[in-house]
């Protein structure tokens, strides 16, 4: 059975690129896409994913503030944060808030693939 996947970026081609590194996979299934923070709530609450992508720098809300929000309505479901800044301090903010994985965006799209994997094999444990 294919998991679902939001991803969630304000750059249309990073968002068409995620969808289409993800479609090539039979385990995976892109439910849908959102290009800001509160969008992404909005949708993860419609669609129920298995798992979301987020950026971190968008408009109307960031990453970090969609993350908080997300782990307080959807506890279980796995996050990647996907973004061009990858200090440690971003680093830090992320695992507090319950993001299993943040990968820089200088990374092959295929690390996001391979974390998503990783993630829902282990929930799914």
């Amino acid at each position: 059975m294919a998991r679902s996947i939001l991803i969630v970026d304000d750059n249309a081609f990073i968002r068409k690129a995620l969808c289409e590194m993800f479609k090539r996979e039979e385990d995976f299934d892109i439910c849908g896409e959102a290009e800001n923070g509160r969008d992404a709530i909005e949708k993860a609450q419609q669609l129920r994913p298995d798992l979301i992508v987020l950026d971190m720098s968008m408009p109307v809300m960031n990453g970090l503030d969609a993350a908080r929000m997300l782990k307080r309505l959807m506890p279980k479901v796995p996050l990647i944060m996907y973004s061009a800044f990858g200090d440690g301090y971003v680093e830090q903010q992320a695992s507090l808030l319950g993001i299993s994985s943040v990968i820089s965006k200088s990374e092959p799209v295929t690390a996001v693939v391979g974390a998503a994997r990783s993630l829902l094999t282990q929930t799914a444990a």
